[in-house]
């Protein structure tokens, strides 16, 4: 998965697989892992709570206020939000940010935001930040890639079915695990899950990936929107 400040362009854009880890679910194109903890899926005869976060933050070394580029008119966390709300799994979908101008953008198209600290160093620890400041409990955390504008709601469901069930503890956890030579060599999150000792649980789809990691990445987005009839 990539952070929030750093991402791998592609001109080909080719097909990611989504891993799914425990507690906490964050993942390369929008939804995320899941760690089996103790060994063990713990199989839930109630209806899992589910939440989707978008991390978002203003600033970028290469790509500054990309959440509010426009896309065929619309910023692009709208783009994003509007796909992911059409998720049938997702009991609620937030936005964390720490920029107030990403907030009052977010506000006015309708979706709810939670302020995050600036001290989030990647997407993963601000799903946890937002996850402490919202007055409900959750079982499953889908981190949603707010560069990811045509994200498949299919996607998102996928995973959280994919799931039995785990403890969204984890997400709380992460944090303080100690960073890894990997991670910090490929600034990928789920390599400090994984050389921390945990498992991770991966699907394969059937969808291809678009993020916009630069700004060249814009009018390939709008072009294809354009082929698809997407307004």
């Amino acid at each position: 998965m990539k952070s929030e400040s750093s991402s791998t362009a592609s001109s080909s854009w080719p097909m990611k697989e989504v891993a799914a880890y425990g507690g906490a679910v964050a993942a390369a194109m929008a939804v995320g892992y899941a760690v089996m903890m103790h060994g063990q899926w713990r199989i839930s005869k109630f209806r899992k709570q589910v939440v989707g976060i978008i991390p978002a933050r203003y600033a970028s070394s290469r790509f500054q206020g990309k959440p509010l580029v426009p896309i065929l008119g619309k910023p692009m966390i709208q783009r994003t939000w509007e796909r992911a709300k059409l998720a049938t799994t997702l009991s609620q979908l937030v936005v964390a940010t720490d920029d107030e101008r990403i907030a009052n953008c977010c506000r006015g198209f309708g979706a709810d935001v939670i302020m995050t600290s600036e001290s989030c160093r990647n997407g993963t620890e601000r799903c946890n930040e937002a996850l402490q400041n919202l007055n409900k409990k959750f079982d499953i955390v889908v981190n949603i890639q707010g560069d990811e504008p045509l994200i498949e709601p299919e996607i998102i469901d996928g995973v959280v079915k994919a799931l039995q069930s785990y403890d969204a503890k984890f997400l709380n956890l992460y944090p303080g695990l100690s960073p890894t030579p990997l991670q910090l060599e490929e600034d990928l999150e789920q390599l400090k899950v994984l050389e921390n000792g945990y498992k991770m649980k991966v699907i394969k789809v059937d969808h291809d990936a678009h993020g916009v990691d630069t700004p060249e990445d814009v009018e390939k987005i709008e072009s294809l929107m354009r082929e698809r009839n997407l307004s």
